[in-house]
């Protein structure tokens, strides 16, 4: 696994795991686990397949701006209804994401947790090797699975470029 310092926390440089995504790469595969319906459940890449598809990654939905990046972006995709598929990622348990969202009335994305293995986060380039959490990013996925946008946030504790995400999503419904 490749490693590059990409991204800084309140200023200090950390180090990402693997190579970065880049757009018009097919998107790297993935298995994440939710809890929904009653039980743990597999999201995969196959999965996002045959619409347009938007992730954003997020360090922990325990903390402000992951919270506020998760509701902008469940309300802003909203009105796109099932035109398009929306994803949460980040290493936080399916149980405490599954309690977020709920309590937080999030229904316009399903949320992932990478926290069985770490695959999402290294094969993604997004895995912080110090702090083994993930970085944030957003990633805007054609209906094949091809990658049309991408972007790492390069201060962990900033916000994701939101209008420039969304856009990229709305250009291929």
């Amino acid at each position: 696994m490749g490693r590059h310092g990409a991204v800084t926390f309140k200023g200090n440089p950390l180090t990402l795991v693997g190579e970065p995504v880049k757009v018009g790469s097919p998107a790297p595969d993935f298995e994440l686990v939710c809890y929904e319906a009653g039980g743990m459940q597999t999201i995969r890449k196959a999965d996002l397949l045959g619409k347009p598809s938007i992730i954003s990654v997020v360090p922990s939905l325990d903390t402000p701006v992951c919270q506020i990046q998760t509701k902008t972006f469940n309300h802003r995709l909203s009105s796109l209804g099932d035109k398009v598929t929306a994803l949460t990622v980040s290493l936080d348990l399916p149980f405490a994401m599954n309690r977020f969202c709920g309590a937080e009335s999030i229904q316009s994305m399903r949320s992932g947790s990478d926290y069985m293995d770490r695959n999402f986060g290294k094969h993604w380039g997004v895995l912080i090797d110090e702090l083994k959490i993930l970085a944030r990013a957003v990633f805007v996925l054609d209906s094949a699975g091809v990658v049309q946008y991408a972007q790492v946030v390069t201060e962990v504790a900033s916000e994701p470029e939101y209008d420039a995400a969304i856009e990229a999503l709305e250009k291929l419904i």
